[in-house]
């Protein structure tokens, strides 16, 4: 059973990897969508592919969720038009370096707290009060394997993915008593732009992260994020881990080379 057709769903970081994968399952089943991301000209082409592909109503908007007045003015224009999510789905984030703390660059430090705690809390606060007075409504926040465990020089994404966990289960106690579900949804290796953004861009680096093994697609991670949306409305998926077959937790990944 699809439950998704004519659904509106709001993604955040929609331009590239699981928030454009996630886009295109979604539009598939009939759901209409607000995609928000940084980067206009990608947003635009995604649309643009989307539209021609399905039957689907779109709004796209240039949104950095780390700008709280964008973020609130974005949102204000949908909820005027009587827009109100029946799904939101918080995938902005990141991660930026990788160092030890002793070591570690500020401005990467500011640019993931500011996309994966604020941004998440900037787009849920300016959207829930809506879905709760409308009385229905979906959370999804996309957290990580790094929420579940520390790595060395992982830290501060370490942190802030630890924060989404902890906000998705606060979350759902906040709206206890409501119909309105939260979940959060863990990945762990998955190949899409993230190891290049984490390498400030160094590709050979980005590229060995998944040497050896068959890492998550953006694709098989919007597979599961459809698979907890279209469960009943009864049931509430919290908290769901994903990895692929070759890795077990944050260290333990089986490679063909053996390392």
């Amino acid at each position: 059973m699809n439950r998704m057709q004519g659904k509106r769903v709001l993604i955040t970081g929609a331009s590239s990897g699981i928030g454009a994968a996630t886009a295109s399952r979604l539009a598939a089943a009939g759901a209409d969508l607000a995609l928000w991301a940084r980067r206009r000209d990608r947003l635009e082409t995604l649309a643009t592919d989307l539209s021609a592909a399905h039957d689907t109503a779109l709004l796209v908007a240039c949104v950095d969720v780390r700008d709280r007045e964008k973020v609130a003015e974005a949102a204000a224009r949908l909820l005027e038009a009587d827009w109100v999510p029946d799904v939101l789905i918080n995938n902005a984030g990141l991660a930026a370096g990788f160092s030890t703390i002793q070591e570690g660059d500020l401005e990467d430090w500011d640019r993931m707290i500011d996309t994966n705690v604020k941004g998440l809390l900037f787009v849920t606060r300016s959207f829930l009060p809506a879905m709760i007075e409308r009385g229905r409504g979906h959370v999804v926040n996309m957290g990580s394997t790094a929420g579940y465990q520390v790595y060395p020089k992982g830290n501060v994404y370490n942190a802030s993915k630890f924060a989404v966990r902890a906000l998705t289960e606060g979350t759902n106690l906040d709206v206890a008593g409501t119909p309105l579900r939260v979940s959060s949804i863990n990945p762990g290796f998955v190949q899409t732009e993230f190891a290049t953004v984490r390498f400030h861009g160094d590709e050979p680096k980005a590229r060995a992260v998944y040497d050896g093994f068959e890492p998550l697609t953006g694709e098989d991670v919007a597979n599961v994020i459809y698979f907890v949306l279209n469960a009943p409305e009864h049931v509430n998926v919290a908290d769901l881990l994903l990895l692929p077959t070759a890795q077990r937790n944050v260290y333990v990944v089986h490679r063909e080379d053996g390392r």
